[in-house]
């Protein structure tokens, strides 16, 4: 397999890849695989929807398959015991003061495959991500985003916990 676009994980996020990998190999392809013989016996396979479902499902379930291989064989863990918990970077967990909002949130900086904005991870590559590496607990920084600009200030910096 050619070697793609190598990305940077936690550990925490490549396991999670690992994981998944794991599941779909082993408990999705056997569940997928009797689906299709269940769907077998009811006979006509021209007019079958079960069926068809059900081979869907094995598409869907391959390709994800060998997406998380080739994601796997391509990355690179961020090794978290090297880093400056003075100094915001990947695998950094940080309070800030949103002053625009008048509000504190937590952030844990990821790598962009392990994003979840809904769970607190932004990747590095986002607007405030980027804006925040670097930074020291006590920095200001001004965010350009979607709709203008935000104005933070860094509470706290630490590792993330996984």
């Amino acid at each position: 397999m050619a070697k793609g676009k190598q990305m940077l994980y936690t550990q925490q996020g490549y396991q999670e890849l690992v994981d998944e990998l794991y599941r779909r190999t082993h408990e999705e392809r056997e569940k997928i695989k009797n689906d299709i013989a269940v769907a077998r016996s009811f006979g006509d396979l021209s007019e079958n929807s079960e069926y068809d479902e059900a081979r869907n499902d094995q598409a869907k379930n391959e390709a994800r398959i060998k997406e998380l291989e080739e994601l796997i064989e391509n990355a690179v863990i961020l090794d978290e015991s090297s880093i400056d918990t003075s100094v915001i970077s990947l695998g950094s967990s940080v309070k800030v003061l949103n002053r625009s909002l008048n509000a504190e949130f937590t952030y844990d900086l990821v790598g962009s495959n392990e994003s979840d904005p809904a769970k607190g991870k932004i990747s590095d590559q986002s607007p405030i991500g980027a804006a925040l590496i670097g930074k020291k607990s006590g920095d200001e920084v001004a965010i350009a985003v979607p709709n203008g600009t935000v104005q933070m200030k860094v509470l706290e910096v630490s590792r993330t916990q996984a």
